[in-house]
C-alpha cells in the first residue's frame, strides 16, 4: 500500500513539474493542479494510513488512532488549490484574450530581458 501511494505522489509530481516547464498557460494550470494533488497526497499519508481507526481518542481508550491533522491540513490545502486555480485560469484567459495565443513568447522584439539573438540581425 505504501508503494503504491509513494508512486503515485512521484508520478503526480513528475507530470506537474513537466507541465509547469512547458511555454504555454494551460499545460502551466494543469501542471499546478497536479502538483497540489501530489501535495494533498503526501499531507494525508503523513499521516499514517489506517484503516477502520477512531479519529480521536475515547474515554476508553484506543490501541490506535487516526492523526486528524493530516486530514484537516488537506482539506485546507485542497481549498486554497481551488482558489489559485481559479486565479490562475482568470489570468491566463485575460492574458489569452489579449495576445490571442496562450504561448509564453520569451525573445520577441522590443522584450528588453530576452537574450539578443546571434547572428541573425532581422
Amino acid at each position: 500500500m505504501e508503494f503504491v501511494v509513494a508512486s503515485s505522489i512521484g508520478v503526480l509530481t513528475a507530470g506537474g513539474v513537466y507541465l509547469i516547464l512547458r511555454l504555454r498557460a494551460f499545460p502551466v494550470i494543469l501542471g499546478l493542479t497536479l502538483l497540489s494533488y501530489a501535495v494533498n497526497l503526501f499531507l494525508f499519508a503523513s499521516g499514517r494510513l489506517a484503516i477502520n481507526m477512531p479519529p480521536i481518542l475515547s474515554k476508553y481508550g484506543a490501541a490506535a488512532y487516526t492523526d486528524p491533522l493530516p486530514q484537516a491540513l488537506v482539506l485546507t490545502a485542497i481549498v486554497i488549490s481551488f482558489g489559485m486555480t481559479a486565479v490562475l485560469v482568470m489570468i491566463a484567459l485575460a492574458a489569452f484574450l489579449e495576445a490571442e495565443t496562450d504561448t509564453v513568447n520569451l525573445d520577441r522584439p522590443g522584450n528588453a530581458d530576452a537574450p539578443a539573438k546571434e547572428g541573425n540581425s532581422a
